[in-house]
């Protein structure tokens, strides 16, 4: 008998748990979750975009326009942040990180910080946006390498089951 054929990459591995996490957002407009991987194929932390740990998600607004403080920017953890703060390693160093969507210039700040050295992400729809524009200016200075995840499936079915 062969092994199997058809099963996942670890890029469509990691980047299917990112996106799994982003299913525990909130947020009606944008559900992002990120997954964070050490140099041995281990996963070191999730996270997805969200209000902070004690804050009721029915106390702040999910609005995209209006007034800065009736809309949910001034509120929302993004999911790179969470997932750094959700890691189980005291150390991120060398670690890639899976996200959706490329990461605005306050989370490659903390991308940098953290010592993670590689960003893969599925869409780049911001690209023409100040802080994406600022957050390739500071990855490039810092040497953190980018790139666009072209996946070869469409989509992963998870059926629970199967068990």
């Amino acid at each position: 008998m062969k092994k199997r054929q058809g099963y996942l990459s670890w890029d469509e591995y990691f980047m299917g748990v990112a996106m799994l996490s982003a299913l525990r957002s909130k947020d009606p407009g944008t559900q992002v979750g990120a997954c964070i991987v050490n140099s041995f194929k281990k996963i070191v932390g999730v996270g997805y975009n969200g209000l902070p740990t004690g804050c009721s998600d029915d106390a702040f607004p999910w609005a995209r326009d209006g007034d800065f403080l009736d809309t949910k920017y001034p509120y929302i953890c993004h999911a790179e942040l969470n997932a750094v703060l959700n890691k189980i390693s005291t150390d991120l160093y060398d670690c890639s990180i899976y996200v959706a969507l490329f990461p605005c210039n306050e989370c490659a700040k903390v991308i940098i910080q953290s010592g993670i050295k590689e960003v893969i992400y599925l869409s780049d729809k911001y690209a023409h946006t100040e802080p994406v524009i600022a957050s390739k200016k500071l990855f490039d200075s810092a040497g953190v390498i980018y790139r666009r995840l072209e996946m070869k499936r469409k989509q992963i079915t998870i059926n629970f089951s199967n068990g």
